[in-house]
């Protein structure tokens, strides 16, 4: 084993047990659902059993339906397959010095495990008889071209379908422009090309900030409000700043090496080597978390181990440099803590800006889901064709119905991985014959 492999499976190790830790202790957990929960716990109003059977439940299904299936098809790691799964294991550990240690060793092995895991797995799909890998790398084809179009469904959603309509025009107008116009000859042979992806999101976003700022207020000071209450609870946070940060250098350092991305749109980019564009899809994403993250933090005194998700972004930036990256990581995060009082009053004074967070976040899913759908279709159809088309939008119209769905997100990417293992069992028993 290579120094490089040596220095992942270290990071990740580390990032496995500290967020499992975290969790154990009640400071930091990924799950936004499982957040206001963690507070119940600590004050005593419910037990160890009913918080470990409550993120056992609210995140065992994303991590097996969701972070799992989209990583393989990519080869780098959703995040949630990790950090939902330390939620868990954190949760399930028993409390004190002993939790914290338990905790900790199983959250590094799993860290691990996944890691070696998903090699694992690639390395089983590239020996079957019908080896459909490179059918499932097309499931996010979509969400490369289609990402830049959530701001402008964020507009619609906040404030209405003409804005939204125009910021979308102008979205497609620069995608159209910078993908005929966009390389410039700089002299001596070389030319420098610029993203029509970045480009066209980059106006869209513009166009959201400036309508969310021109959005005035109530005079409520809402989070300021819930600042003085729950003072108590972000004093806690403050308190925990040097775990916190070690934790979000660790997340930044995993990001730089390529190993895992903070989410779909970013992962997609990243595997096909579109860098700038996937840091800036990672910042606009952490954009529509401040809120959330904030608000809930102000709440209930638990912070997330990827904070804001802006650690993502630093690690983007600083690929290939790991050290730097923790070092910038940790910075991040500590600095996210400190403002913790004036982001507050910052969103109150816009509250258009705070609003914006939650449309962000929908607009981003809706967006993912049918993207992920159709990149679904498209590789079960190259899988399977003539089959494939019917089997994702089947599978995707019987799942609303069933009791316990597959979240959205993940039907594309969890049809297509079914279908390819039909297809090589099929094909043993002699029933099936590849196209070509």
């Amino acid at each position: 084993m290579d120094g490089s492999k040596v220095m992942e499976l270290i990071v990740i190790a580390l990032l496995g047990g500290m967020c499992s830790i975290l969790t154990n202790r009640g400071i930091a957990v990924f799950n936004d659902g499982l957040r206001p929960i963690v507070p119940e716990f600590l004050e005593g109003k419910i037990g160890k059993k009913e918080i470990a059977a409550t993120s056992f439940a609210l995140s065992f299904g994303l991590v097996i339906g969701f972070g799992i299936p989209v990583s393989i098809g990519a080869s780098i790691i959703l995040v949630h397959s990790i950090l939902l799964a330390t939620d868990i294991i954190g949760s399930w550990s028993p409390e004190g010095v002993k939790g914290m240690i338990i905790s900790g060793a199983v959250g590094a092995a799993y860290g691990v495990g996944i890691v070696l895991g998903l090699q694992a797995v690639v390395d089983l799909f590239a020996k079957l008889p019908i080896n459909f890998l490179d059918s499932l790398s097309m499931v996010g084809s979509p969400v490369v071209i289609t990402f830049s179009i959530f701001p402008a469904v964020a507009i619609a959603h906040q404030h209405n379908f003409k804005k939204g309509a125009i910021a979308f025009l102008a979205t497609m107008l620069t995608l159209f422009t910078v993908k005929k116009f966009g390389t410039f000859n700089i002299g001596n042979g070389t030319s420098f090309t610029l993203s029509a992806e970045g480009m066209s999101l980059l106006v869209g976003m513009v166009f959201m900030i400036v309508f969310a700022i021109q959005v005035k207020g109530d005079g409520n000071s809402s989070n300021q409000s819930l600042m003085s209450i729950f003072l108590e609870r972000v004093e806690r946070i403050k308190k925990n700043w040097i775990l916190l940060s070690l934790t979000g250098g660790l997340v930044s350092a995993a990001t730089s090496l390529l190993m895992i991305a903070g989410d779909p749109i970013s992962l997609n980019l990243l595997s096909e080597g579109k860098f700038s564009e996937a840091a800036l899809a990672a910042f606009a994403r952490g954009i529509g978390f401040i809120p959330l993250v904030f608000s809930t933090a102000i709440v209930t005194g638990v912070y997330s181990p990827a904070g804001t998700t802006f650690v993502f972004v630093v690690g983007i930036l600083l690929r290939g440099n790991p050290i730097v990256a923790f070092a910038a990581g940790a910075a991040v995060m500590f600095i996210e803590i400190m403002l913790l009082n004036g982001m507050a009053k910052g969103l109150d004074r816009f509250p258009g800006v705070r609003e914006m967070g939650e449309y962000i976040r929908t607009s981003m899913n809706k967006v993912l889901e049918v993207a992920l759908l159709i990149g679904g279709a498209m590789a079960s159809e190259s899988i399977a064709p003539g089959i494939g088309y019917f089997w994702v939008i089947g599978l995707s119209l019987l799942n609303k119905t069933a009791k316990k769905p597959v979240v959205d997100l993940a039907v594309g990417p969890v049809a297509a991985i079914s279908l390819g293992i039909i297809v090589n069992i099929l094909y043993l028993l002699g029933l099936f014959t590849p196209a070509g």
